[in-house]
């Protein structure tokens, strides 16, 4: 008995692990997930086209049963699971997963909805046209064929395929370490493309590109952007962006979004589904249902909206949270050669046409042989009827037929072939007619048999051979590309998904801010006590109210002279009484520093604009500073210095101009000061800049305003105190002269309020007229609106009138803001001030 220990082979497991994981892999590789770069099939794929050629089910006869293909395949070539196989049949009968099907359908193949097809034993299938162009020529040796599992059977190893198939139906597969996911394309373009690599072998893929635009996936939609597109070419990888086609209807009481076309592989009901769930979970605003209308017609999914909704910012949502808009990951892997490979476009030409190139020379191999045979057959056969008298003496005398075959062949020099020809010859081919038939199919044989000696020998001749039958498949089974390519277009556009709603930015004194719409606010009458605006933490109070709308850009100015950028969608919402949140975390700001104001542009990528359009800084201690807009165009996340600034000092005020505005700057004391900005020469971002107007030596004056206007304006100078009182004055008088002096830059300026006890010390100044309204907002939060008209205009030296009552409460006025006033007082947006008429659509206010 052989010793136990003698039949134990000892193996280090780590290389036992190694390669059995690495011969497990490439057979998964090879043998399942990756299709070949030649027909682009894998192998149940081919198996199945195979399986089905092989039992007649092709186009022109009746489907068969699907479990009777299924069996068919199962039992000869695939020994794997009946689910797997049917599966892979119904795929290649659903338009929608192919862009072009390869097998015809009858009964429940499935749907976009994702719902399973029916069992096999009800559904039938047959070979589609097309399909059979990929079977064309396999009985003509143009493949090689391995034995099946059971070595029974042979199977091709590729199918000789005349469409580039894995270019048009695309193909993708997880394998071992590696997974592919090729495209679909339009077989028109596909066929262009590679008879314009034919013609000339060295274009580029940038020529190639001239005719295959892009993908063309079966569910049509959009291509969104042309850079993943360009790269999945290029290198074989790209991510390309889907966008399903959506129109916005009108009806009579509202909008409608109407979805025709989804991304490829989105589940239709799975995409209604997650849009009902956003709606119920609220993250997407003003859908109040969505219906599926879909019917053998076409898709059409209807989601309804509310009236008040703006259908182009709810369909630019469902983009970004659905699957309405999807990316395709292009990982062109295929096996070449049965090696795994990453191919680009022009690569996976070359290796189809190299294919179609070996398949054209096997078949004429084949048919030449063929050719040769009957050339043979026909000489021995002419012989015999040019000699048919002494041929049927030799025959009748024989007393067998080989006796008569081996007669023949000493008495003619034939073969035996021919020889067996002549003796199984019947009789009718001994009248005239017949001979003459012979004689002329030997001289047609002839013709070929030169012409196929020609394929092989003139390689021109050969790829002409493959143009044309490409032309002819294109001619006869080319179609429209389904895909619309939007070229210009990449990611979504942030302000796609908010509407350029009117706003009021709120910023508290302790750094808080909000943006509420603006209808949320009420126009009440002057001297009115208010409502309550904004809930606030203990000891703070709103101390800046702005207009703004949505799309606009902010920068951002703080006291110790940092410039900072955001998108007003970019701040948080809130309600009216709502707190908002620290401008600390979003803007990166110091723990000693607060924003002192804000500039608002519509946009930062006009350089015209940005180079003639100046910002005028104001400082607390009379400075003044100009500097060209372009300096601040290029937002950074940690901002910029925008001043150097004194430390004594804080920024108070900035000012969009044009370069010829009228500065004015305004005292706590009461007094302005008003001069030309052309006094102001501009000067770098980092500047510290001039004077701007000299301060008293009380130890408390500073400057609380500056304000912009043009030199001839009809708007009017308002004044705020403190304790509630304002004034209106004329900035020039009826014949045109100042009322406020212009003088030069650096004076004390003229009085434009009298100061008293009552009247509390200036807090603000603003350029109005009366279709402004103003709001008022004071330290304990209260919020006031009143009519600018409803305020006669004065002399500039006088007391004003009172604004906003304060007798009641020990309280002072924080914040002045002016918005437009509109006939419908729910309905006011804010109005550009008078120093950026000119210029607009910009706007600046900004408060100490």
């Amino acid at each position: 008995m052989i010793d136990q220990e003698d039949r134990i082979i000892k193996i280090n497991i780590e290389d036992e692990m190694k390669s059995s994981y690495i011969d497990y892999s490439m057979s998964v590789i090879v043998s399942r997930a990756l299709p070949d770069v030649r027909d682009g099939f894998k192998p149940v794929h081919r198996r199945i086209l195979f399986g089905m050629s092989e039992l007649g089910n092709t186009s022109d006869k009746p489907h068969k049963k699907s479990a009777r293909i299924v069996g068919e395949v199962l039992g000869k070539y695939h020994p794997h699971g009946d689910s797997s196989v049917y599966n892979a049949m119904v795929r290649l009968a659903q338009n929608w997963s192919m862009r072009y099907t390869l097998v015809d359908g009858q009964g429940n193949m499935g749907s976009v909805d994702g719902d399973s097809p029916a069992a096999m034993r009800y559904t039938e299938a047959r070979l589609n046209k097309l399909a059979e162009e990929m079977l064309r020529d396999i009985d003509k040796e143009t493949v090689d064929f391995q034995l099946n599992f059971d070595d029974t059977l042979l199977e091709p190893t590729v199918l000789p395929t005349r469409i580039p198939n894995l270019l048009i139906n695309g193909s993708a597969g997880i394998a071992v370490g590696m997974a592919t996911n090729i495209a679909p394309h339009n077989l028109t373009e596909c066929i262009n493309g590679i008879v314009a690599y034919i013609d000339d072998r060295e274009i580029d893929i940038q020529g190639l590109m001239h005719y295959i635009k892009a993908p063309d996936f079966p569910t049509g939609a959009f291509i969104y952007g042309y850079k993943g597109v360009q790269d999945a070419f290029e290198t074989g990888r790209g991510r390309i962006i889907m966008r399903g086609r959506a129109e916005i209807e009108s009806a009579k009481t509202h909008d409608k979004i109407v979805i025709s076309e989804i991304p490829y592989m989105v589940n239709k009901a799975e995409l209604i589904k997650h849009i009902a769930d956003l709606v119920s979970l609220k993250k997407i605003d003003g859908i109040s249902n969505v219906n599926d209308e879909s019917d053998r017609r076409g898709m059409r999914i209807v989601v309804d909206l509310k009236r008040d909704a703006n259908a182009n910012v709810v369909l630019n949502k469902l983009y970004k949270l659905t699957a309405l808009q999807s990316s395709f990951s292009v990982n062109n892997i295929a096996l070449v050669n049965g090696r795994p490979e990453l191919l680009n476009l022009k690569r996976m030409i070359e290796l189809f046409v190299e294919h179609r190139h070996e398949v054209v020379i096997r078949r004429t191999k084949y048919d030449l042989r063929k050719a040769e045979e009957r050339a043979h057959i026909l000489e021995g056969l002419i012989i015999a009827s040019d000699n048919i008298d002494e041929v049927i003496s030799i025959i009748r005398s024989s007393k067998t037929p080989q006796e008569a075959i081996q007669r023949l062949i000493e008495r003619f020099q034939l073969s035996e072939i021919q020889s067996r020809a002549i003796v199984e010859m019947r009789l009718r081919q001994l009248t005239g007619l017949e001979q003459d038939k012979l004689h002329s199919e030997y001289e047609e044989i002839q013709k070929q048999i030169a012409y196929l000696n020609e394929i092989l020998t003139n390689d021109e001749l050969c790829m002409k051979v493959i143009k044309d039958e490409l032309i002819e498949i294109r001619d006869k089974f080319g179609d429209e590309r389904r895909s619309e390519i939007i070229y210009a277009s990449e990611e979504l556009n942030p302000e796609d998904f908010y509407a350029n709603d009117e706003m009021i930015i709120t910023i508290s004194h302790r750094g808080y801010i909000k943006r509420t719409a603006l209808s949320e606010f009420q126009t009440q009458n002057r001297g009115g006590v208010g409502a309550k605006g904004t809930e606030t933490r203990d000891e703070d109070f709103v101390e800046y109210i702005y207009p703004a709308t949505m799309h606009n850009y902010m920068l951002f100015f703080t006291q110790k002279g940092k410039c900072y950028w955001l998108r007003v969608y970019e701040i948080p919402e809130g309600t009216k009484n709502s707190k908002g949140r620290a401008i600390q975390n979003m803007l990166n700001i110091g723990s000693d520093d607060a924003v002192t104001a804000f500039v608002r542009i519509e946009s930062l990528n006009d350089e015209d604009y940005t180079n003639s359009h100046y910002l005028v800084f104001a400082t607390k201690q009379g400075v003044v500073k100009k500097t060209q807009l372009e300096a601040y165009s290029r937002p950074r996340q940690n901002g910029v210095n925008a001043i150097t600034i004194r430390e004594d000092d804080q920024v108070i005020a900035v000012r969009l101009t044009d370069g010829e505005k009228d500065i004015i700057l305004a005292n706590r004391n009461g007094r302005a000061v008003r001069f030309n900005e052309a006094d102001v020469r501009p000067m770098g971002r980092t500047a510290t800049g001039v004077r701007g107007m000299t301060l008293d030596d009380d130890g408390e004056d500073c400057i609380i305003g500056m304000i912009c206007m043009n030199r001839d304006s009809t708007s009017t100078i308002l004044v705020v105190s403190e304790q509630g009182y304002g004034k209106r004055s004329h900035l020039n008088d009826e014949d045109g002269e100042p009322v406020y002096r212009i003088t030069r830059r650096g004076g004390k300026g003229v009085k434009t309020l009298n100061i008293t006890e009552k009247t509390g010390k200036l807090v603000s100044i603003k350029s109005v007229t009366d279709d402004n309204d103003l709001m008022i907002i004071n330290k304990s939060g209260i919020t006031i609106r009143v009519k600018i008209s409803d305020l006669r205009v004065m002399g500039r030296a006088t007391q004003g009138v009172r604004l906003i009552n304060l007798e009641k409460r020990n309280d002072e006025i924080a914040s002045v803001c002016k918005v437009n006033s509109e006939d419908l007082q729910d309905e006011v947006v804010p109005e550009e001030t008078d120093d950026t008429q000119e210029n607009k659509p910009e706007d600046t206010i900004s408060e100490e």
